[in-house]
């Protein structure tokens, strides 16, 4: 068999050159990450009209193929057809082809080929288990923002490491003072823990209320796709990694509430302070008094985090302090009636107050999620009452900018002893309005409204974009959680989905949106975010010899259409992202004031939960793997990727191996037999992307890999 194995790089030698040799071409824009072998899959070839990249015209051959990226076996083939007759995206400024190729369900890593131009997409792969790693890191991107304590390895990659505990020393979040008392000492008191709010280091009560209930939410309604083994330091409890992490945030909220039940604002600096790692950041801070907005907010979150801790007996405890606490916030509502307006006194930073009507929608969550919890009819009583004030329910448009609130209607609907007319009403009034009534939604995918297939409005492509497309994806996907319109269930599923491959390039600038995502497939991801860690002028710069980038899976506020330099600035207009198309307002830099590219590329963690949590519907359970900075496939994993001398190791090998390594244009470049060692070098290294295929008697996988 060894002698039969070392035929084998002449054999994909010979398949290689039997074909003509493409070149990678950036006019196809597809999910880099891949597909479900189930899902709708389209590619759209595009030809820019308008905007930055407008004098690259391009226009596809009559017949597109799909080809095996292992051995360029042709495995489907179809015709391009030119969206809404050959018009131009005006939002896009873009003309395109969408190449729908559905039919491919076999499992694999494959590109788009067109014969006629000898071109080529990047390659993706179709697979039940597709998303595992980009959940996985998305995931594992909350324990970086985690304040309180260092990150080390193995927990923290060897080139993301910050051993020194963050925010610990005097006057920092251990001894933290009122920010109104900044020489009290006996207003000091021990608010260590919780998450990096973004790029800043500062902690925000409101600002976690969809990031955490978008969390909840995701392993509430599928507990089944998160695993125990994502390499976070409670890995191996017991307890799914996702809870740990979000518990991480939980016991920092119990912190902020006082004893009568009223929860603290914020953890902040005075001013905009920053330094890398964020252990060196010295600044004193401080806490902003309790208020009515910060308690409602927390009351909600401790209520429904109850209901989904008691589901693991080893936290049934924890989940019962989490209840009580709950309550104790909801008595303190009570006894203090009316709404907060802090006014943020004594800080730079942002205030993070909430409209009246907010408050009050927060108190509507809180009431769904404690009934849930109880079965207190106390708090059904106020759910009935007050559920026509929320929005969505008086005008019959659901939108993602109240997806909270939605959300928990929708909770309501399915709580036992709910009352059934009111439910009916929910229900009926969601149905109506995504299906016809907003024209953004349902309306939009039918109408092929969109040629990237994820539509937003114009005025909709504002700060933190990204959060607000995840959540109109979550829209479509609560449709298929509550069964809701079931007729249409195709069409929310794909919808639903079509957010997804957005996010992994099928956008008008070719981007995947998440921080190395080359290491969970993606072919062109962002280099650079806003971040006071990972920004502009540190090591992790996208400009940075070599080039090390921000830990995967942080994803980026996205496109903003509003985008506006500060005042000060007095350089050239910053184009892209601005004067530019709608979908094309987007610039890959992490330059601060004043350029204030956080505008773009700032990240959050309510952007990372809500991107989780939709990712967390396409889901499999069937291939979660371990954690590390390689790229996996079974049990066969390569690092470093990107390699940057061409010495690649391949660990997890029970057997002699063959490797053959081809080129972006089919050239093979590396092949060697009978392996048993797991560390090759590729002589004289060119930069550029490579398919290694690794094969043996039980073992045939194809990677990308980069070298730099």
């Amino acid at each position: 068999m060894k002698k039969c194995l070392s035929l084998l790089p002449l054999i994909f030698l010979l398949q290689f050159y039997c074909i003509s040799q493409s070149v990678i071409d950036d006019h196809f824009r597809l999910d880099q990450v891949g597909y479900r072998p189930a899902a709708k899959k389209v590619a759209v070839i595009v030809d820019p009209q308008v905007g930055y990249n407008a004098p690259d015209p391009y226009t596809p051959g009559t017949t597109l193929e799909i080809r095996r990226s292992s051995d360029n076996l042709l495995v489907f083939s179809g015709t391009p057809v030119a969206w809404n007759g050959g018009a131009t995206h005006v939002q896009s400024g873009d003309k395109a082809w969408w190449f729908d190729f559905s039919a491919l369900t076999t499992a694999g890593d494959y590109y788009v080929n067109d014969p006629t131009n000898n071109t080529r997409s990047y390659t993706f792969s179709v697979d039940d288990a597709v998303y595992n790693d980009a959940l996985k890191h998305a995931v594992r991107a909350l324990y970086y923002q985690r304040c309180g304590t260092g990150k080390s390895t193995p927990y923290a990659s060897a080139q993301h490491t910050d051993n020194n505990v963050c925010h610990n020393g005097t006057l920092q979040d251990p001894t933290c003072r009122d920010v109104l008392q900044q020489t009290n000492a006996l207003t000091e008191r021990d608010l260590a823990g919780g998450w990096h709010d973004a790029g800043d280091y500062n902690k925000y009560t409101n600002f976690c209320f969809s990031t955490m209930h978008y969390l909840l939410d995701a392993y509430e309604q599928n507990p089944s796709i998160f695993p125990d083994n994502y390499g976070i330091p409670e890995s191996g409890n017991g307890v799914p990694d996702i809870l740990d992490e979000i518990k991480w945030e939980l016991d920092w909220l119990l912190k902020m509430q006082d004893a009568n039940g009223g929860v603290l604002m914020k953890v902040s600096t005075t001013g905009f302070q920053s330094a890398t790692p964020p252990s060196v950041d010295v600044a004193n801070r401080y806490y902003g008094a309790v208020a009515s907005s910060a308690t409602r907010t927390t009351c909600s979150i401790l209520a429904h985090a109850a209901i989904v801790y008691n589901t693991v007996p080893s936290l049934q405890t924890y989940s019962a302090t989490l209840l009580t606490k709950a309550q104790l916030a909801w008595t303190w509502l009570q006894n203090n009636p009316g709404f907060s307006n802090y006014n943020n006194s004594g800080f730079g930073s942002a205030n993070p107050e909430i409209s009246n009507y907010s408050q009050s929608a927060a108190s509507f969550v809180a009431a769904v999620y404690l009934f849930a919890a109880t079965g207190n009819a106390s708090y059904r009583t106020y759910v009935d009452a007050n559920y026509t004030t929320i929005q969505p329910m008086q005008w019959t448009y659901w939108y993602p900018f109240e997806s909270v609130h939605q959300d928990a209607l929708l909770y309501y609907t399915s709580t036992t002893g709910a009352t059934i007319s009111i439910v009916n009403a929910i229900r009926n009034n969601c149905i109506s309005s995504v299906s016809s009534n907003n024209q953004d939604l349902l309306p939009a995918y039918n109408g092929l409204n969109d040629i990237y297939i994820a539509y937003m409005k114009d005025q909709d492509y504002v700060w933190n974009n990204n959060e607000f497309k995840a959540e109109t994806g979550s829209i479509f996907a609560n449709m298929l959680e509550y069964n809701l319109d079931p007729g249409n269930a195709n069409n929310y599923r794909n919808a639903a989905e079509g957010y997804v491959h957005f996010f992994h390039g099928t956008n008008a600038v070719n981007y995947s949106f998440l921080s190395r995502s080359d290491l969970f497939g993606a072919d062109n991801p962002i280099r650079e975010i806003y971040h006071g860690w990972f920004g502009d002028g540190t090591v992790y710069d996208g400009n940075a010899v070599p080039y090390i980038g921000a830990p995967p899976g942080f994803l980026t506020c996205g496109v903003n259409n509003f985008y506006t330099p500060d005042g000060a600035y007095t350089g050239p207009p910053i184009t892209p992202p601005q004067n530019q198309p709608v979908q094309k307002s987007y610039k890959d830099w992490n330059t601060g004031w004043p350029e204030n590219s956080w505008e773009v590329t700032e990240v959050g963690i309510y952007t990372q939960a809500s991107y989780i949590k939709l990712l967390s519907k396409f889901a499999d359970t069937s291939f979660i793997t371990s954690v590390g900075t390689g790229m996996y496939h079974q049990t066969v994993f390569i690092y470093p990727n990107p390699s940057y001398d061409g010495r690649i190791s391949i660990y997890g090998l029970s057997e002699p191996v063959s490797i053959v390594i081809f080129d972006a244009l089919g050239r093979m470049v590396y092949s060697v037999s009978d392996l048993e060692a797991n560390s090759v070098t590729i002589p004289n290294p060119i930069p550029g992307i490579y398919l290694c295929t690794v094969f043996s008697e039980t073992i045939h996988s194809t990677y990308k890999i980069i070298l730099k």
